[in-house]
């Protein structure tokens, strides 16, 4: 390989590359995978095929989930000397694989870490589904098995947030019935092809979807963007009675009122004054 003429500062760059579309690739990503000493791959072949859309050729290593814990500590010795470019199949690294582990090590060692942002399937589906953008939670695949998937589900359901998964399409009518019974009948958003010639955002309840999809699952990268929860039902004035009483046996009762008050969304006023009577 011929020696650069103007190299990169060694260290580690992370670079995101297209989900579909090549043109989505930064001027700045071109030039630092065509400067790059090595290139750490998910897959070389299809990094390979990016290469030559740039014009380029350039030493590249597999680094994926099965290899990742072996190759990792001769990529980040090298950092010392060398820019090591960092890629995934598709989109931006780190994002559901194991490139934080290579960034956590560099790091640890003193090396230089460098992002160079752009194409993510999970930012790219939020913009598409119509859905609350303001705060989100990324929880990657859910686990294949039912039991495992339905624990899953449990662990995000409260989060008041809207939920961005990834999924392939043989498991994506049982993802979306699993979904419809642990968060109940949110809206969603089933997207996929994003950036290429047949992108679309299919939009709807859980269930509507799990039925359109059940025996008709499609082809492509999928994301599946869920609406948060409804706002909760305001509490009882059972519910009130039982937070003071419990609260009274430990606090005086203006004590008492503030901690329900904050904890439930209550009048403080309100809850002062039946924390009185309760007493009494």
């Amino acid at each position: 390989m011929t020696p650069l003429v103007n190299p990169l500062v060694p260290g580690l760059y992370i670079v995101a590359t297209p989900i579909g579309n090549l043109g989505d690739l930064t001027a700045r990503a071109a030039d630092v995978l065509s400067r790059a000493d090595l290139i750490a791959a998910e897959d070389t072949r299809v990094t390979a095929g990016l290469l030559r859309h740039i014009g380029t050729k350039r030493p590249m290593t597999p680094y994926h989930d099965h290899n990742a814990d072996a190759v990792r500590p001769g990529l980040v010795a090298r950092m010392g000397m060398e820019a090591i470019a960092l890629v995934s199949d598709a989109g931006t690294p780190l994002i559901s694989d194991p490139g934080f582990k290579l960034v956590r090590d560099a790091r640890a060692a003193g090396h230089n870490v460098v992002t160079i942002p752009g194409p993510c399937a999970a930012v790219a589906a939020l913009t598409l589904a119509g859905l609350p953008t303001d705060r989100f939670l990324f929880a990657g695949f859910l686990p294949a098995k039912s039991v495992a998937r339905a624990t899953a589900i449990a662990e995000v359901a409260g989060i008041r947030a809207t939920l961005v998964f990834y999924e392939s399409g043989p498991r994506l009518g049982a993802m979306l019935a699993a979904l419809a019974a642990g968060l109940g009948d949110r809206e969603a958003a089933v997207t996929r092809e994003i950036t290429k010639k047949f992108e679309e955002a299919v939009t709807g309840s859980l269930s509507s979807l799990a039925a359109r999809y059940a025996d008709a699952p499609p082809k492509g990268e999928i994301v599946v963007v869920v609406a948060p929860p409804g706002e909760p039902a305001p509490p009882t004035a059972d519910e009130g009675d039982a937070a003071l009483i419990e609260a009274l046996e430990r606090l005086p009762a203006s004590k008492a009122a503030g901690e329900v008050a904050k904890r439930l969304g209550l009048d403080r006023r309100a809850l002062y004054a039946r924390a009185m009577e309760l007493k009494a």
